[in-house]
């Protein structure tokens, strides 16, 4: 497809959102959703305030701010509203504030107390965020579990406050230890939230951190109903037209996904037009990540090198903005490694951003990681050790920052590009033992938030090149093994009907292929004639 089309489609579809906005507002629900929040500031203020923290529920961070910023700059003395800044630039489930925000964050927050418009409810919000900006926490780790820690108070004291157990979920769901497989913060979350969701499914914090919190494969299915519903709920906040699609890619739901992200791309995009915010951008970059994603599941190629096309169009986003650059560097890697265009992959550009960042150093890693695996698979095994040294140097660099899931990240890829840097040596049982390392260790975790999964997930990998080595039924075992975490992958089914196949499994192929064809309908021919490998046939 070419880019002007997909222009005309996403555009087509900001319509129907808009449309779809207008319906639900018109039925009460609300284009951002239903929040009840009393304070004790100006009376006409508090539709202002209530809708302020319903952006702040839908992750509109600067929107929130700047409301909460206005309702102050009306009632001075209203002590709640500091704390809504303080809040809108604490970010728990994504990257940490930077020193400008926690200095904003932290003034916000001694305004709050010293305004003198507060009751004791709301005095003890402003308590618990104070932790948050206490300068002896450093690490959004630390400051996340105190902050948890705050609002477990708050919520005990005032129990039959429905907010402060929503502020309190999504602070603990923050502190949840992503290599812990037993989901144990999770299911604490779940008993507070989800009784609350039954109650009041139009309210955008809950639909949200439901979704946050399934967002897992053991238990996507326990967020699919409000997966469907928060798109409905808050139409306005293209945060929450895109977080649907992370259950839905967790089910390997293609379609939803791709829905999802067309409207969040657009509304962001339509949003930076009219206001020229590069937090649009970093939102609207983040759907195209996921877009892309989600049209090379279906074999989609023309569509997921759209999306590649006009991300070389942006130049004005926040490059700082971990979701923004992250998308950046993702996106092509994956359109050239889930396609097998080696040589595309071989040769991405050097990364423009070199802010020594956590997520600049992963998202860098990225590109260094295609490129060796592009050049291994294309026979070129010394510009794969180049490549090599440059991802392990990162990795050292986030060790020395103790940045410890960024080195587990990091270590992953370097394990994998090791893996079939072997493998175009001729080294095979090496090339084996290094991916297999690679899946235990990917497998031992769990993906950031931030992507919509593994590039190419290890598992997947190890499969490839168990197959391309004739050992076809322990490859048909790794691919089920994929699927069972990434359902629907495109490269999975196809590997796993081929490896069924080669197998002499006549009656497992034929279900994976038409599993497959259900799956991506319209995939690329080339791309279905292709195998998962060319390595081995040289």
């Amino acid at each position: 497809m070419r880019v002007s089309a997909c222009v005309l489609v996403l555009t087509l579809a900001v319509a129907l959102v808009a449309d779809e906005g207008h319906r639900h507002h018109a039925s009460g629900v609300g284009e951002l959703g239903k929040v009840t929040f009393p304070t004790s500031c100006t009376r006409d203020l508090q539709p202002d305030f209530e809708r302020a923290v319903a952006m702040l529920h839908s992750f509109w961070y600067q929107e929130a701010e700047a409301a909460f910023r206005t309702i102050a700059e009306k009632d001075p003395d209203c002590a709640i509203a500091y704390w809504g800044v303080g809040m809108s630039l604490h970010h728990p489930l994504w990257a940490p504030a930077s020193p400008a925000e926690v200095e904003r964050g932290a003034a916000a927050l001694e305004k709050a107390k010293a305004a003198n418009k507060a009751t004791p409810r709301e005095r003890a919000y402003i308590e618990a965020l104070s932790s948050v900006y206490d300068s002896a926490k450093a690490s959004l780790a630390a400051r996340n579990q105190a902050f948890a820690q705050s609002m477990e108070k708050v919520y005990k004291s005032y129990p039959d406050d429905v907010e402060a157990a929503i502020f309190y979920a999504l602070a603990l769901r923050s502190t949840a230890d992503p290599t812990d497989k037993t989901y144990a913060v999770q299911r604490r979350v779940g008993a507070i939230i989800d009784p609350l969701f039954e109650k009041q499914p139009d309210h955008p914090g809950l639909a949200h951190y439901v979704i946050h919190n399934y967002d897992y494969p053991e238990l996507a299915q326990r967020g699919l109903n409000a997966a469907r519903r928060y798109a409905q709920i808050a139409p306005a906040a293209p945060h929450a037209l895109h977080m649907p699609s992370h259950i839905f890619i967790r089910l390997g739901l293609w379609e939803d996904a791709i829905r999802s992200n067309i409207d969040s791309a657009n509304a962001a995009r339509a949003h930076f037009k009219k206001n020229g915010s590069k937090a649009d951008l970093g939102e609207q970059l983040h759907a195209m990540d996921y877009l892309a994603y989600a049209y090379l599941q279906r074999g989609e190629v023309g569509k997921a090198t759209s999306v590649w096309e006009e991300l070389k169009t942006i130049k004005d986003a926040d490059w700082s903005n971990f979701a923004a650059y992250h998308s950046a560097t993702a996106i092509p890697a994956r359109v050239t490694l889930e396609t097998r265009r080696w040589a595309d992959a071989r040769n991405l550009p050097e990364p423009t951003y070199s802010g020594g960042s956590f997520w600049t150093l992963v998202a860098n890693g990225h590109v260094y990681w295609a490129r060796a695996l592009g050049s291994a698979r294309t026979g070129v095994p010394q510009q794969a050790h180049r490549e090599i040294a440059r991802l392990t140097e990162l990795r050292e660099k986030l060790a020395s920052a103790g940045q410890k899931d960024g080195v587990a990240m990091v270590e992953i890829l370097v394990l994998s590009a090791r893996g079939w840097t072997a493998f175009a040596e001729r080294k095979r049982e090496e090339a084996v033992q290094l991916l297999r390392a690679a899946a235990d260790l990917e497998d031992a975790t769990d993906k950031h938030p931030v992507t919509p999964g593994a590039i190419l997930p290890a598992r997947e990998q190890f499969a490839d090149m168990l197959a391309e080595l004739g050992r076809h039924r322990e490859a048909l075992a790794a691919y089920e093994a994929s699927l069972k975490v990434a359902p629907n992958r495109f490269n999975s089914l196809r590997g796993a009907a081929q490896a069924a196949s080669a197998a002499g499994n006549s009656e497992q192929a034929a279900r994976y292929a038409a599993t497959l064809k259900q799956v991506a309908p319209n995939a690329d021919p080339e791309l279905l004639r292709k195998t998962s490998a060319a390595v081995a046939a040289k």
